[in-house]
């Protein structure tokens, strides 16, 4: 299958010159020297999760925490901000290219492209940014080891597989930057090819992952969250606490908040949605770092009584920004004090994904129903179009490594539409010396986070943080 590449190649003042780049990326770090893993003396694990709970909806909090406490690797995917306090100061090469700032191996999925294909790629972007290209290959470095860890794999395997990981992303890059930037932006990936690199026991788990994915449609949505009220008209099925009702917007609201949304839609979908009205929304819980934060769904019916389903989701400002300080940015947008996160989260989608959503888009909204209302930002998207993931408890240890593998191919493929692409490149040179150092620093922070797991998990024990488990 095909896929044409979204993205805007980025230049300027806010992006490092490749030229500075090339000379900094040359003196400042060896690559041998990535295996230092090198941590903030006042690290608090506890402290920062408070911290950002603040922000959230406090009824939600319990559940945050309980969702991390499922395993060291559940809280190392809702440790986005700690890890970019902990990679804040850490000796880096140089190069900013534009970020995912989430890409662990869980935050890559299938999702359905606008020709209504299936495809597999990059599929979270709540702490996109730009900032060091390293940041987001340890992150995934990382998971790739407590992810190993956690289906069993033996140390020596979780290595391999960050190893092959880090390979994975050297090579491709480097083959990568050879295109022309029009031919980068243009390159088409085949995900036939994808399953035989799993093995067959991998492939038989992606063909049931994708058969899963492809029923994930408004449609379904409708069947399961869905009832008629007393009325006729159609009513989402309150299912507290991960979906309910909520008094945060007026019913007049709601039509105002969804055609400003549509204002930042491409003409045609801002065209097609103009023949639709939303009918509901409620609040839903979604992931486990996200929990907390204000996420909606909401239901628009058509013109012959079709619905569909979409989700405006809140957005913060970037870890990279509150906790790895990085400039707020949005990529190729000089906003300045109109910066609006939920465009921030749009754009970078855009830029590092092979294709995007189309319904893609972004508000500027509030909190709470009345009175001093402070501003939140959002983006919009469309809920549960054919969206899936590989679990990776399924993948034998080659299939675990051939997966870890396409992950970092992925990322190469999205940092590669950034012009320090081609430095970075230069910089990991053609010997495995920066893989080796990597998986030694992957094994090193796998500890750590191991060691804030439990350290939260007693915070929870003494009552200092609040727990809700199995939600």
């Amino acid at each position: 299958m095909a896929i044409v590449i979204a993205c805007h190649i980025l230049g300027g003042n806010r992006m490092t010159s490749v030229r500075d780049a090339a000379g900094r990326a040359r003196a400042n770090l060896k690559r041998r020297d990535q295996a230092a893993l090198v941590l903030p003396a006042d690290r608090d694990p506890v402290g920062l999760l408070e911290g950002q709970h603040v922000s959230r909806l406090a009824d939600l909090v319990p559940v945050r925490v309980g969702r991390m406490l499922q395993s060291p690797f559940a809280f190392y995917r809702g440790g986005a901000g700690l890890m970019a306090r902990d990679l804040r100061d850490a000796p880096v090469s140089g190069v900013d290219v534009v970020l995912c700032g989430d890409a662990h191996i869980s935050n890559f999925g299938f999702y359905a492209s606008p020709e209504r294909e299936l495809v597999f790629d990059l599929n979270d972007f709540d702490e996109a940014g730009i900032g060091p290209w390293e940041w987001d290959v340890r992150r995934l470095a990382a998971s790739v080891h407590i992810g190993g860890r956690d289906i069993g794999l033996s140390e020596d395997a979780c290595r391999d597989a960050v190893v092959a990981a880090a390979e994975a992303y050297r090579t491709v890059l480097r083959q990568f930057v050879e295109l022309s930037a029009v031919e980068r932006y243009f390159y088409r990936v085949d995900t036939s090819e994808v399953a035989e690199r799993l093995g067959e026991a991998g492939r038989r788990t992606w063909l049931k992952a994708t058969d899963k994915a492809r029923g994930r449609t408004s449609e379904q949505v409708l069947r399961k969250l869905t009832v008629q009220s007393e009325n006729g008209r159609l009513r989402i099925d309150d299912q507290p606490p991960v979906l309910q009702h909520v008094n945060h917007a007026t019913a007049d609201d709601i039509p105002q908040l969804f055609d400003q949304y549509r204002t930042t839609l491409r003409e045609d979908v801002a065209f097609l949605l103009a023949q639709f009205r939303p009918v509901d929304f409620a609040l839903r819980v979604v992931g486990v770092g996200s929990v907390g934060t204000r996420c909606y769904l909401i239901a628009l019916e058509g013109p012959a009584g079709e619905v569909l389903f979409l989700q405006a989701k809140e957005a913060q400002a970037s870890v990279l920004t509150s906790h790895g300080g990085r400039p707020s940015v949005i990529p190729g947008y000089e906003g300045g004090a109109d910066h609006i996160e939920g465009h921030r989260v749009v754009a970078a989608q855009r830029i590092l994904q092979a294709t995007s959503d189309p319904f893609l888009g972004w508000i500027t909204g509030w909190a709470g129903e009345s009175g001093d209302r402070p501003r939140v930002d959002y983006y919009w998207r469309q809920f549960r179009d054919m969206k899936g993931s590989i679990d990776p408890a399924t993948l034998s240890a080659d299939g675990y490594r051939a997966y870890g593998t396409l992950c970092a191919a992925l990322l190469a493929r999205a940092h590669g539409q950034s012009p320090g692409g081609r430095v970075i490149a230069r910089y990991l040179g053609r010997s495995e010396r920066y893989a080796l150092a990597t998986a030694d620093w992957a094994a090193g922070y796998a500890d750590v986070a191991e060691a804030d797991f439990e350290t939260v998990a007693a915070a929870v024990a003494a009552g200092r943080l609040p727990v809700e488990r199995g939600v």
